[in-house]
Order: structure tokens, then C-alpha cells, then sequence
């Protein structure tokens, strides 16, 4: 019998495009995107994510492959380096629009923060986000954290049915992007 394998992995510079595809499905509002990164917002993703000191640097990045093909990807890191970590995005985004745009807090100091996940269509209702969200609790606890933190739009009712799935619960409310946000945490 041939058996479906999820493998996660630490993501690659190599994996840069697949990161910034994955980043612009887990924002889903196109004109946000293109808003704050211009019309070529997938090529100003790749390089945030080729660099070095981003949020969304393929050093914060979680792999999925499914029967050796890549199928997904999430990206997170310490709540408090947030601030440091968007310099760094900021400044790329400035570099090809000419401008910073200005974005909310969301997250904070005492918080490992998932910030993006997504699983390429094709992919999609086999394990690969599960596989992944799992990966990255685990890769926060292991290093550190006491708890590990992320927002979901209150519109997106099958996203934090996963989360909540795999033992997130609510702790309060945000607005990020025009949205409203339900803000979950896990526990170690």
C-alpha cells in the first residue's frame, strides 16, 4: 500500500518564492497587498523573504512537503523581536514602493508568534496545515516559549476551527488589515 507522507522541514533561501505565494494566501486581500507592497507585491515578498532579519525571512519559515512536492508553508517568531524583524521588512518594502507603510502591532513580548500559514490548493484537506501548525508549536516550545500566539479573521470560521483543533483558544480581539481578528493562544 502506498502511504501519503507529510514531511515538515526548516525552509531554505531556496524556498523564498513559495514563502512569499504562501505569505499573500494567508493576508488574502489582494489590494492590501498591493497597497502596501505594490503592484509586484509577490516579487517584494521574495526578496522579505530571502532576506536575512524579516518577519517573513525564510529563517522563520516551516516547510511542508507532501510525497516529496512542497505543499505549504508557515512562518513565525518571538513576539518580541517583532519590531526589529518589521525594520527589516519595512525597509524592502520602502526600497521597491518608495514608501513605509503603517502597519499595527500584532503581537507582543511573551508570545511566539504564528503569523502566516498556508496550504498550496492542491494540497489542501490532507494534513499538510495540521502537519505544519503542529511543527511549529513544537518548534517554539522547543525553543522556549511558554505560549505561542496568532490572529484569525472572525471570517474565516474554518481557519480557527483548525486552530482551535489543535488546542488554541480565544483570549481576546484585534483589528489588523480593516479586519476584525480573533486573537488565540496555546498554552505549553
Amino acid at each position: 500500500m502506498n502511504e501519503n507522507k507529510i514531511v515538515t522541514r526548516p525552509a531554505t533561501v531556496d524556498d523564498s518564492l513559495i514563502i512569499a505565494r504562501v505569505i499573500a494566501m494567508a493576508i488574502g486581500d489582494e489590494s492590501g497587498l498591493r497597497s502596501y507592497c505594490g503592484e509586484e507585491y509577490i516579487a517584494v515578498l521574495n526578496e522579505i523573504a530571502r532576506a536575512e532579519g524579516t518577519q517573513y525571512s525564510y529563517q522563520n519559515a516551516i516547510i511542508a512537503e507532501y510525497n516529496g512536492v512542497i505543499a505549504g508553508a508557515i512562518v513565525g517568531y518571538n513576539g518580541a523581536q517583532l519590531r526589529e524583524l518589521r525594520c527589516g521588512t519595512l525597509s524592502i518594502i520602502e526600497e521597491f514602493t518608495g514608501h513605509i507603510p503603517d502597519i499595527v502591532d500584532e503581537t507582543e513580548e511573551g508570545e511566539y508568534y504564528l503569523d502566516s500559514v498556508a496550504v498550496l490548493p492542491r494540497f489542501r484537506d490532507l494534513g499538510v496545515g495540521t502537519a505544519l501548525i503542529t511543527a511549529f508549536v513544537e518548534h517554539a516550545f522547543t525553543n522556549g516559549a511558554e505560549r505561542v500566539g496568532l490572529i484569525v479573521d472572525k471570517e474565516n470560521p474554518y481557519a480557527e476551527k483548525l486552530y482551535t483543533s489543535q488546542g488554541f483558544v480565544a483570549v481576546g480581539e484585534r483589528m489588523f488589515f480593516n479586519h476584525e481578528m480573533r486573537h488565540l493562544q496555546k498554552e505549553r
